[in-house]
């Protein structure tokens, strides 16, 4: 892991991170595709949504929140109209952590991470 700093005008060391974020960006696993009840959908790594995500839906531990969201309004109608229960989205969040490399309760842009 390397870092990088720069000497500003005023005499300052700015220390850049984009080569560790990028190392980090690199290593996270690959959107998984999912079908369930015959809807199809992709979901991104927890670690890979957007910060503004926190802001939209308040808590990024509201797992099924966050799901409603990054699928949309189209997929969650779609998802409604095949009968979908919150079992079945706590089955789906729960794997959808495990393949994003999260234990389960741990959001992806938590305090800690």
């Amino acid at each position: 892991m390397s870092t990088s700093s720069k000497k500003k005008d005023t005499g300052r060391e700015v220390v850049s991170l984009d080569a560790l974020v990028q190392q980090k960006r690199d290593a996270l696993p690959e959107p998984t595709d999912y079908e369930l009840f015959g809807v199809e959908f992709t979901l991104p790594p927890m670690r890979a949504l957007p910060w503004e995500l926190q802001e939209k839906v308040g808590d990024l531990n509201d797992t099924i929140g966050v799901l409603a969201e990054v699928l949309g309004k189209d997929k969650v109608k779609e998802l409604y109209g095949v009968g979908i229960q919150i079992g079945d989205l706590e089955v789906l969040a729960l794997d959808w952590q495990k393949r994003s490399g999260l234990e389960p309760g741990e959001a992806g842009a938590s305090s800690s991470s």
